[in-house]
């Protein structure tokens, strides 16, 4: 007898009882749910929300392959064991079997106790609320392991995961009803718990923690931690666009970020609008600091100086500012619902992001606080684009009426 066939009589057996939403989970994760409509009049559709789910996740999954890479390059050519990319995106130096496996043996911990956790939470939820687990924790579970530093221990993660489904999706109702991204709601409880593990210049690259007070300790400190000193950042612009270059496990390839957004924005499952007015924000932004450094308000001297003088366009290229845009600021239900206020909800996120890097050097990433704050502001947004569309089509009634 087949797996689906077991499945579907322990379906049967525990109907009506606690464990069903469990079994039925299961079973539809791997299959289509057997249950369809025969009367009445329904809209037929291809998608639903496994398949929106499936496919962002489809989008994750050059970053996750890439960060495998990135996590072994970064740590054999901190050691000194090979040399700097110099051939381009394919370089051999980078694509090769040792630092892929240094990178399996540390991602996919992650990868696991994210899914592992999150999901055993989701289905506590939904045993004791007796309603059917949801499928959006299963992008949530593959955003946590590109979120986070290479080295962050798995019991921190762990607890992290739990915070962020139980007070960031569960309290509020779950799937559809959480007003803040979960995964960033992890990536907060982390960093403001645990902020020697999210911030620094040893956290990023492998091992870099354990040799910290040994003279060959390894340097893994992010391009932002760099500028925010006023260092250079020791890299070329197609290193950081390709990312060849320190940071959480998913969030340094621009180039594969770029085409995961082409890939949802075809889709229709990612807001072309949200992506656009946020890149926008932000370079408008970058530009602003540009300006005011080459009027000379702001000098070397200044601490702010750095990341301000950095080229505005090169804002996008570093740190979590592209990852934030495509695959989390336009999350479906934390997002603003109107097209208008998509403009505005990703135009303040890129712009805040921006201020948040330079103002704020002990922590140079500003992505995580502002699309946190926006996810708050974005039902407000909506409320009052509503309300302006309403007293314009009421102007029009009482002339019409007039």
């Amino acid at each position: 007898m087949g797996l689906k066939q077991n499945l579907h009589k322990l379906k049967e057996k525990y109907k009506g009882t606690k464990m069903a939403p469990a079994f039925n989970a299961i079973h539809t994760f791997l299959y289509l749910p057997n249950e369809t409509t025969h009367s009445g009049g329904h809209v037929r559709a291809a998608d639903d929300l496994k398949r929106t789910m499936n496919t962002v996740i489809m989008a994750l999954v050059p970053c996750l392959i890439f960060g495998m890479f990135n996590a072994g390059y970064q740590y054999h050519l901190a050691l000194g064991d090979i040399q700097a990319v110099s051939s381009g995106f394919f370089s051999s130096e980078f694509w090769n079997w040792d630092n892929l496996v240094i990178g399996l043996w540390k991602v996919l911990p992650l990868v696991i106790v994210s899914y592992g956790v999150g999901l055993a939470v989701e289905f506590i939820f939904a045993m004791i609320k007796g309603h059917e687990v949801e499928e959006g924790y299963l992008v949530t579970g593959m955003l946590v392991p590109l979120i986070v530093p290479i080295d962050i221990p798995l019991w921190m993660l762990t607890i992290a995961v739990i915070f962020g489904v139980v007070i960031g999706k569960e309290v509020f109702g779950g799937t559809g009803m959480n007003i803040l991204n979960p995964a960033l709601t992890i990536r907060a409880f982390l960093f403001f718990a645990y902020p020697t593990w999210m911030s620094g210049d040893k956290v990023w690259v492998h091992g870099a923690v354990e040799r910290v007070g040994q003279p060959d300790a390894i340097s893994g400190e992010t391009i932002l931690g760099s500028l925010a000193q006023s260092n250079p950042a020791g890299y070329d612009w197609l290193d950081m666009f390709y990312g060849f270059i320190p940071g959480s496990v998913g969030e340094t390839s621009t180039l594969l970020i770029l085409l995961g957004a082409l890939f949802l924005i075809y889709s229709k499952i990612g807001s072309w609008r949200i992506m656009v007015s946020a890149v926008v924000g932000a370079l408008i932004m970058g530009f602003i600091f540009n300006s005011v450094v080459d009027a000379g308000i702001i000098t070397e001297t200044s601490k702010f100086y750095g990341l301000m003088s950095t080229e505005f366009w090169q804002h996008l290229i570093i740190g979590g500012l592209a990852f934030g845009i495509v695959y989390m600021a336009t999350d479906p239900v934390t997002a603003s619902q109107t097209n208008k206020g998509k403009w505005i909800y990703g135009f303040l996120i890129g712009f805040i992001s921006v201020l948040i890097r330079v103002f704020n050097p002990a922590y140079p990433e500003g992505v995580m606080l502002a699309i946190l704050l926006m996810n708050v502001f974005a039902p407000t947004i909506d409320h009052y684009v509503i309300q302006g569309n309403i007293k314009k089509r009421m102007k029009r009634l009482k002339v019409k009426t007039a």
